[in-house]
């Protein structure tokens, strides 16, 4: 088996081992109120994929428990995730609702053994009733009703005799519980409401904690793999299965860490807000992270995978950056699609001394990607190209067409611009230029230079389309809803223009738009007339998603600050720390001036210092990461303290772990408390960096691209990018970047 042996393996290989169970039976249990998105992915690939390398089998389960929420059409979307993902469920699909009459069965024999009971205290009674964490609840006097009483209450409940909320059905445990959720949990509770499968037959339904075990155990599941915020349940998941004498054989309930994404939002009543609130066009808007939308953005159930499996299944909840999503994607499309033209702001370029018509022919996979096809291009004196490829007064390094400057137009000519066309506002409207016939792409002679080449579509045949710029729905990282919305999400172009090969194909398929991004032709709004390109992602994250470095301020205006419009000045006490940071440990002056202004920072930083002397990489982590923490607990409140952060620091200095990878681990940490070694050790996480080990590797990867070799070592010195990501693929990101640079420099020359 070549899955790495992540801890839930570990148990299932242990419990066959062991003959505690014969089969491996999962089960993905959603509740069909909203469509899934890429959490639930996650744990499809956990629970069909434990399923299929252990030959066993994983049922799907709608949990249909409250009426009031489900529909139909949400179990249909939970059905095609699945199977668009590319697992199947054993036989039919089951239903929770198929089992209430079971349901009801066992309540009924909780109360029979004085282990359930009718109360009928308010919901706020209840609460108050609870207790809290460091207090002791009550049970309520309702709990002293006789078994009979019990019983009638309940059928009546059942028969629909009373309002909703009048009376809940508890399971008689312990108030002074240290586990607040076994203080007399709820069973059932009374809804009047039309279920979408069972109709109007019940008045009661189950509460999750009550059905999800006893449905594992009549499914026969074996290994109930939930994520952590079901920890504290699975008391009471034992406790009803034990009770009722289920054990022989019976399920276990298992924890995993739920999927957070940074930009995103994963509750499925914010994405219902913004569906019901029109925020989006619906569930299947190529903006949320729904399943439905990442497919009808253009991403493949193939690079979803591959980003479930790189993440990995943890047991501490941290925060996945989206950036492994976008690069799972284009790491799966790079090898796949055919690369063309699109020009999505055309600016007209008449080539006044070309006549007639010609085909070019240009080839779909052009550069690291040893694949075959290729179409032809057809050219004449009318072109168009981008408007951001001429500029009439170029910045410094700018290398494509201006007055002064001759460009390539991609696998054709060379043209130079000799007059350029403006409208009365005085834009750029067409550009007279020149070509020069000596110059065709694979058999040029003229002899000019040029340091660039530049998409470009023929002005008759190129066809209309639209194409929708997808961003990310959210402008901060971690966003809480509506108010976060990014209002520069979704741009629409509605005249690009595209090179006639595209429009020949099918719909349903993907493209790469040269220096553009990825592209998808709309499966819903695509058409003959109107052909329309959703963005998946671009070629590589841009500079506008990056963080600005800070602008460093002359040391000789340190004791005055420009804050919110204002200039504060500092206290004496800040004003020596500033000069400590700046002049002696040589902060840059943001990271100094945020340390110097917050005493806790400021102590924070100073004690990680004692342990360890590497002042700029740890005011780094302090300045944002720590800094977090801070806002909302005392330092004393931490579950991490200042010489774990200098541990973690000191991992990064000896190159042990990467930036990134520390950014993962001190999650961790936080959440824990765990030593940060001890997290690395666990995890698997240490840098490569040794070169008997990444030698190898490279050798194994040059081999496979003797084409690529021959390119590099002719001239085509962009390809070094290439064998590094190859290498950094291969070693699932642990590779010293540095080293490998190094290496694969010197065993390509």
């Amino acid at each position: 088996m070549n899955k790495s042996k992540d801890f839930l393996r570990r148990i299932v290989e242990e419990d066959l081992k062991s003959g505690k169970y014969q089969e491996v039976v999962t089960r993905f249990p959603p509740e069909p109120n909203g469509f899934p998105h890429i959490g639930h992915a996650k744990s499809i690939t956990i629970n069909f994929g434990i399923a299929k390398d252990y030959q066993g089998h994983c049922n799907l389960r709608m949990d249909d428990t409250n009426p009031t929420t489900e529909d139909t059409k949400y179990v249909e979307a939970l059905k095609d995730a699945v199977q668009w993902l590319g697992f199947e469920w054993d036989e039919q699909v089951h239903f929770t609702s198929d089992y209430f009459p079971k349901l009801h069965d066992y309540a009924v024999e909780l109360i029979k053994m004085g282990k359930a009971y009718v109360d009928s205290l308010t919901e706020e009674e209840i609460r108050e009733y609870r207790g809290t964490v460091t207090e002791a609840g009550k049970r309520s006097k309702y709990g002293q009703r006789t078994v009979q009483e019990n019983l009638d209450l309940f059928e009546r409940m059942k028969n629909g005799e009373f309002k909703d909320g009048e009376h809940v059905l508890r399971a008689k445990i312990d108030m002074s519980s240290a586990n607040m959720k076994m203080r007399d949990p709820l069973l059932y509770r009374i809804r009047h409401a039309h279920h979408f499968r069972a109709g109007d037959a019940w008045s009661i339904y189950p509460m999750y904690d009550f059905a999800h075990c006893l449905s594992d155990y009549i499914e026969g599941v074996s290994h109930s793999i939930c994520t952590l915020e079901f920890e504290n349940n699975r008391d009471i998941y034992d406790w009803v299965l034990d009770t009722l004498g289920l054990v022989t054989p019976r399920p276990y309930q298992h924890e995993f860490a739920r999927l957070g994404i940074n930009y995103t939002v994963m509750s499925k009543r914010k994405l219902l807000e913004l569906v019901e609130g029109g925020v989006v066009s619906g569930w299947d808007d190529p903006r949320l992270p729904t399943i439905a939308g990442y497919k009808r953005r253009g991403y493949t159930p193939e690079s979803i995978l591959n980003f479930c499996d790189g993440i990995g299944i943890a047991k501490a909840n941290s925060m996945v950056d989206v950036a492994q999503l976008e690069f799972a994607i284009r790491d799966d499309l790079n090898p796949k699609v055919p690369r063309v033209m699109c020009v999505l702001n055309p600016l007209k370029i008449t080539i006044e001394n070309y006549e007639g018509v010609e085909e070019i022919d240009a080839p779909y996979y052009p550069h690291d990607v040893p694949k075959e096809g290729s179409r032809k291009l057809p050219f004449s004196k009318e072109i168009y190209i981008d408007q951001n490829d001429f500029d009439e007064n170029p910045p410094k390094g700018y290398f494509r067409l201006t007055p002064l400057q001759p460009v390539r137009l991609k696998y054709a000519y060379i043209i130079t611009c000799k007059e350029v066309i403006k409208d009365t506002n005085g834009n750029v409207v067409e550009i007279k230029a020149e070509y020069h016939a000596d110059s065709k792409s694979g058999s040029d002679t003229s002899g000019i230079k040029v340091k660039s080449a530049i998409q470009w579509v023929e002005a008759t045949q190129a066809k209309s389309v639209e194409v929708r710029v997808y961003d990310r729905l959210f402008k901060n990282e971690a966003p809480q809803g509506v108010e976060d919305i990014n209002p520069n999400s979704l741009k629409i172009i509605k005249n690009a223009l595209i090179e006639p090969a595209v429009i020949t194909q099918r719909p349903d398929v993907r493209f790469q738009f040269e220096r553009e991004g990825y592209f998808y032709a709309d499966p819903v709004d695509y058409t003959d007339e109107n052909p329309v390109f959703n963005k998946i992602v671009g070629l590589k994250e841009s500079s506008s998603k990056k963080k600005k470095a800070p602008q460093k301020t002359p040391k000789s205006e340190p004791k005055k600050v420009q804050i919110d419009g204002e200039v504060v000045a500092m206290s004496e006490e800040e004003q020596v720390l500033f000069d400590k940071y700046t002049n002696e440990l040589k902060l840059n002056f943001e990271v100094a001036n945020t340390l110097a202004r917050d005493k806790k920072l400021s102590d924070f930083y100073e004690e990680a210092l004692l342990t360890l002397n590497s002042p700029v990489n740890i005011a780094n982590i302090v300045t944002n990461d720590v800094a977090r923490a801070l806002k909302q607990k005392e330092t004393s409140e931490l579950k991490f303290s200042a010489k774990q952060i200098a541990e973690l620091i000191k991992m990064v200095d000896d190159e042990l772990i990467s930036s990134k990878i520390a950014k993962q681990v001190f999650e961790e940490m936080s959440k824990s408390g765990e030593n940060p070694t001890q997290i690395v050790e666990a995890k698997g996480l240490v840098q490569i960096s040794d070169p008997d080990v990444i030698l190898p590797i490279i050798d194994e990867i040059i081999a496979k691209n003797p084409d690529n070799v021959e390119k590099f070592r002719a001239g085509n010195r962009k390809l070094l990018g290439f064998f590094v990501g190859q290498v950094l693929k291969a070693t699932k990101g642990k590779g010293n970047p540095k080293v490998v640079n190094e290496l694969v420099s010197r065993e390509l020359q």
